[in-house]
């Protein structure tokens, strides 16, 4: 348990499920790669805290780091705040942070973002997302996309602000 608490969180109802029957995915399996570094980053459409369809594509030409967390998951909580300092210093080169929540209720991530000053967008309801992503069965669980929409890194647990620099610095100059 210690260990579990310490790294990240399991997540509840982590089973599989049929593919296609994630919300907007459109029919079709779930490609055996999925997820996998140096494999092309699923496309999505979820709704930000705003109200506004925010796709993965749109983001294209940009590096992205996509972090799946829960307002309940204690490793999550505190690798929010590394994460709103690397959109701020690193925004401005190409960089975009996308919060994808999981299993939390829309008012908690409301004010759970507020409170925490998140600067980057904040998806909802992205449960179905996770099979697309390779099955996410702990959080936080998080990807980095590089400028073509390729997956160059995948962290389960929570990281610290230097691994994630050394993640994308290159990817940024490049």
């Amino acid at each position: 348990m210690a260990f579990l608490l310490a790294f990240g969180c399991g997540r509840p109802g982590t089973e599989q499920k049929t593919a296609g029957a994630a919300k907007g995915q459109g029919a079709g399996s779930i490609p055996a790669n999925a997820g996998a570094i140096g494999s092309t980053a699923p496309d999505f459409e979820l709704t930000d805290l705003s109200g506004k369809k925010v796709r993965l594509s749109d983001l294209k030409g940009k590096v992205v780091i996509l972090d799946f967390w829960a307002t309940w998951c204690g490793p999550c909580r505190m690798e929010i705040p590394d994460l709103v300092k690397l959109q701020s210093r690193y925004g401005e080169k190409g960089l975009t942070i996308v919060g994808l929540t999981v299993t939390s209720p829309e008012k908690d991530v409301r004010s759970f973002a507020q409170a925490q000053g998140m600067n980057y967008p904040v998806l909802l309801d992205a449960d179905d997302l996770t099979n697309r992503y390779g099955g996410i069965v702990g959080i936080p669980t998080t990807f980095v996309v590089d400028r073509q929409g390729r997956i160059t890194q995948k962290f389960i647990g929570v990281m610290s602000t230097r691994t994630f620099e050394e993640a994308i610095q290159p990817l940024l100059a490049g």
